[in-house]
């Protein structure tokens, strides 16, 4: 029992590592004796931060473009040229867009539904020999895709395709359990509710406060709530929980009174 939450000595990959929910993600990891590797598009911010994190533990950027086939086949061979197993699979690369409905494009409902579901699922296949050298009935190995509380509610904002996205992202962690646990590995969902970041901060601007006075613990998510909720998933303590999809919302979810 002491050991229920230790995840020290395991290896993961997280996309999207760079910034954001990926880092809060990645940092929880690396200061927890986990080898993580952190892929994102940027190569210089990729970098950057796994020079930060390598002061907490062992941190490795693996700079690739998920949203092409050749970037997830070049990130899955850099990992399996170091690496004969992963523990953890931390789907979290993602995108959005926000435009009025009679300007809303065409590329850019594409441009989300690629980066935030196909690349996941295609990320997913080709890493799972890796995956399933990690596995086994005490300990499987771990796929957590990161969703969104958008993909359970309804976004006031006009970013037609993510929710939708993120709903399919939930779905795609139910389906991948189902699918994968003959062979020992488990698929759970994040569905983050308002986190600080980049692609967050037009949102604070905008609707910051509101969100938090509609939050029924009345402030936003800090690094250790996602940081905690993905050691969670990736520790003995969850070795029996798939399928599953985690809403780290403060409440918004699931103890928001309707009066």
């Amino acid at each position: 029992m002491r050991d229920l939450f230790s995840i020290e000595g395991k290896v993961a990959l997280v996309t999207g590592g760079s910034r954001g929910i990926g880092a809060m993600i990645a940092e929880g990891y690396v200061a927890n004796g986990v080898k993580t590797y952190i892929s994102s598009r940027k190569a210089d911010v990729c970098d950057e931060t796994a020079a930060r994190l390598s002061h907490l533990g062992e941190c490795i950027s693996i700079p690739s473009d998920l949203s092409t086939m050749a970037g997830i086949e070049h990130l899955v061979a850099e990992i399996g040229s170091r690496e004969d197993k992963l523990d953890i699979l931390v789907n979290n690369a993602g995108a959005t867009w926000g435009a009025s409905i009679e300007e809303f494009p065409e590329s850019a409902w594409d441009k989300v539904m690629t980066i935030n579901v196909k690349s996941p699922f295609f990320l997913t296949k080709a890493v799972l020999p890796l995956l399933e050298n990690a596995a086994s009935a005490e300990d499987p190995a771990r796929i957590i895709m990161v969703g969104s509380i958008d993909g359970l509610n309804i976004s006031q904002l006009p970013t037609f395709s993510y929710g939708p996205s993120k709903a399919a992202v939930h779905h795609l962690a139910r389906t991948l359990a189902s699918h994968l646990s003959d062979r020992h590995i488990t698929a759970n969902a994040i569905a983050p509710g308002l986190f600080p970041s980049k692609m967050t901060a037009a949102t604070i601007d905008r609707l910051g406060e509101q969100i938090r006075q509609a939050t029924p613990l009345k402030r936003h998510g800090q690094p250790e709530d996602m940081a905690g909720v993905a050691i969670y998933l990736a520790s003995k303590a969850a070795s029996f929980v798939t399928g599953a999809v985690i809403p780290v919302d403060g409440g918004l979810t699931g103890a928001k009174s309707t009066l």
